[in-house]
């Protein structure tokens, strides 16, 4: 006898969908209609399914989604764990405010966790931090190194998130992975020394029950398009900038050549961060210019 049901992809693998429900975890294939309607399932869908004890159990319906990423692709995901090396790839302040951008243009959390802070130089780990400490002023806590333990990240999560442990290739997003949840068994693989870039080891994406919700890893990112974010909507996904920007002059500010910019002054005095300013013309150019740059370090 027929049955539908709602759950969560959980996985998917050569055109089979693993699909978290109140009976288990069940096997479907999509329905023809997704390929007629030019829809895609991906993993972290709410889906409706249709289950059949006998035969082909058959994902119907996707129900609304939160948001949608295309690179990894993934939907709904609640919050971000961004892993950054401290070194092997180096840390990078410019390919930070990167990612910070791209998962903020898509209305995800972030939280900032620094990998491999054994085996780089002190006085570099304390620049390091520094910068960080400022990130977290701002809104991007920064999560303990030898103290982050499974409670205090299920303290970040509610029922039914999705959260995601993201980052460049090499960066210990799996390391991580296989601290919080044991079971999970991720593999790692070590730098590439002649490009100092991490090599994939997480090959597909896959949710593992954590708490309340799941949690995933991602294959790393080589390169993080911007190209979706309009021109002049760049500016707003800079929370810095954002908490300043009604002491301008003018109001829609972008903080180029427009005189009485308050954020312009901010970064001359050093309250906001040249880096930041630095990197928001540079991402500011890339978008006019559609260009995509690919990080080797």
């Amino acid at each position: 006898m027929k049955q539908r049901t709602t759950g969560t992809i959980i996985t998917s693998v050569a055109g089979f969908y693993d699909v978290a429900t109140e009976h288990g975890t069940v096997r479907t294939r999509a329905r023809g209609v997704f390929r007629k309607n030019k829809e895609k399932p991906v993993v972290g869908d709410h889906v409706q399914v249709e289950l059949d004890g006998n035969q082909t159990n058959y994902l119907v319906k996707i129900l609304p989604r939160r948001n949608f990423l295309k690179r990894p692709l993934l939907a709904n995901v609640s919050r971000v764990i961004l892993v950054i090396s401290a070194v092997e790839p180096d840390f990078s302040l410019n390919l930070l405010d990167r990612f910070i951008i791209f998962f903020e243009s898509e209305g995800i959390n972030v939280e900032l966790y620094l990998s491999k802070q054994d085996i780089v130089k002190p006085a570099r780990l304390e620049e390091i931090k520094q910068a960080l400490q400022y990130y977290a002023r701002i809104g991007y806590p920064l999560l303990s190194y030898e103290g982050t333990t499974k409670a205090e990240i299920l303290n970040l999560m509610e029922d039914e998130d999705i959260l995601v442990l993201a980052g460049q290739s090499g960066a210990g997003k799996s390391t991580l992975l296989n601290k919080l949840k044991q079971d999970a068994r991720q593999a790692t693989a070590p730098i590439s020394s002649s490009l100092n870039r991490g090599k994939h080891t997480t090959r597909q994406i896959e949710l593992f029950t954590y708490g309340p919700g799941y949690i995933a890893d991602t294959p790393g990112f080589s390169s993080i398009e911007l190209h979706q974010i309009k021109l002049l909507d760049l500016v707003d996904y800079f929370r810095d900038f954002v908490a300043h920007a009604a002491e301008c002059k003018f109001r829609g500010c972008q903080h180029l050549n427009e005189p009485g910019c308050a954020v312009k002054n901010l970064v001359a005095s050093g309250e906001i961060l040249q880096s930041r300013y630095d990197n928001y013309l540079t991402m500011r150019k890339e978008i006019e210019d559609n260009k995509l740059p690919e990080y080797r370090k």
